[in-house]
């Protein structure tokens, strides 16, 4: 039986649960093996027979769908979103999310990459909206400027970026690495209201998740290459797309409503505590 570790002493029996499970979504497969998975195909072959125009169409189509996220949060600032749904929360419908984004895909898989344009900036607007559900579900204030860009984060936090080297970066390494720009962006909206949509924080914000989202929008596409992949398959890449980003939120938001509680050090410590490669 395995031994609790001090770390993990100070955590309750069922929160310690919850942070396994969270640690378990963090952690899991990353997008390119779910996505090979469902394809059949190795995404790296088809990432390299993708034609060099495709990458510029990816980055193009990922800050838009990042911009268009963003628009959607700062028209939501000042609305009420916490009280009641705070202190009993409902669960987030990603089943729902999930349908709407399939439909998005049997689109893309009709048209491929010349979708991209039209369906990214859909596709990312409703795994946004999921991803502040499953925040709202966790006893987040979405109404918080803090939230409504942790929601975004989490689009950056779904894979490594080309300047991590393929490194294996835990967690917490990469919601440090995206905090001193997330503190930035929320000071200055705080400060400035939605008039700072267009400051230089909030933009190096958007390019530094823009940078890891887009490596995670590539291998999307990749997959999405293989000829005649029909709506059918179009579909089960962008229900796999979504369902890595929900558990990723889950995950997130789990350590963040543990933190509230106990603070983020002893989280921490318990997270790295647990070795989820003893679970069956």
């Amino acid at each position: 039986m395995e031994s609790i570790p001090l770390a993990a002493q100070e955590l309750s029996t069922e929160d310690l649960k919850a942070l396994r499970r969270a640690k378990h979504e963090l952690e899991s497969p990353a997008l390119t093996m779910k996505l090979a998975s469902i394809v059949g195909a190795p995404l790296e072959k088809l990432l390299a027979k993708m034609p060099a125009i495709a990458s510029e169409k990816v980055n193009d189509a990922t800050q838009a769908a990042l911009r268009k996220c963003l628009q959607i949060a700062l028209r939501t600032l000042g609305r009420n979103n916490g009280g009641e749904a705070i202190a009993a929360p409902d669960k987030p419908s990603n089943l729902l999310h999930k349908f709407a984004v399939a439909t998005t895909g049997a689109a893309g898989g009709a048209f491929g990459l010349f979708a991209l344009p039209v369906e990214l900036p859909v596709t990312t607007t409703l795994m946004f909206r999921s991803i502040c559900d499953i925040a709202r579900s966790e006893g987040e204030d979405l109404s918080s400027v803090d939230t409504q860009l942790q929601c975004l984060t989490v689009l950056g936090m779904g894979g490594a970026s080309k300047a991590d080297d393929d490194a294996d970066l835990g967690y917490f390494i990469v919601r440090g690495a995206l905090a001193q720009a997330v503190s930035r962006a929320t000071s200055e909206i705080t400060t400035k209201g939605v008039t700072a949509h267009g400051s230089a924080a909030l933009l190096r914000l958007l390019n530094a998740i823009a940078a890891r989202f887009s490596v995670q929008v590539s291998e999307q596409i990749a997959a999405k290459s293989i000829p005649a992949i029909g709506a059918v398959l179009g579909a089960m890449v962008n229900t796999v797309f979504i369902d890595h980003f929900q558990q990723v939120a889950h995950g997130h938001f789990t350590v963040r409503r543990l933190e509230r509680h106990y603070g983020q050090p002893a989280v921490e410590s318990a997270y790295k505590a647990i070795d989820v490669s003893l679970d069956g």
